[in-house]
């Protein structure tokens, strides 16, 4: 049973670290707003006839 003790203890380790990581990346790093055009072809834009 220690053995499996220290299993879930590890894998619990891990996940706290990944949540951390994820925390401080969505806190920590702000995106820089850019403009974004798409050009979009006539022949989607007329309706089919």
């Amino acid at each position: 049973m220690p053995t499996l003790f220290r299993f879930f203890a590890t894998i619990a380790i891990l996940a706290g670290l990944v949540f951390a990581g994820m925390f401080a990346l969505a806190t920590f790093v702000k995106p820089t707003p850019r403009e974004m055009s798409v050009s979009i072809p006539a022949s989607k834009l007329q309706p089919p006839k």
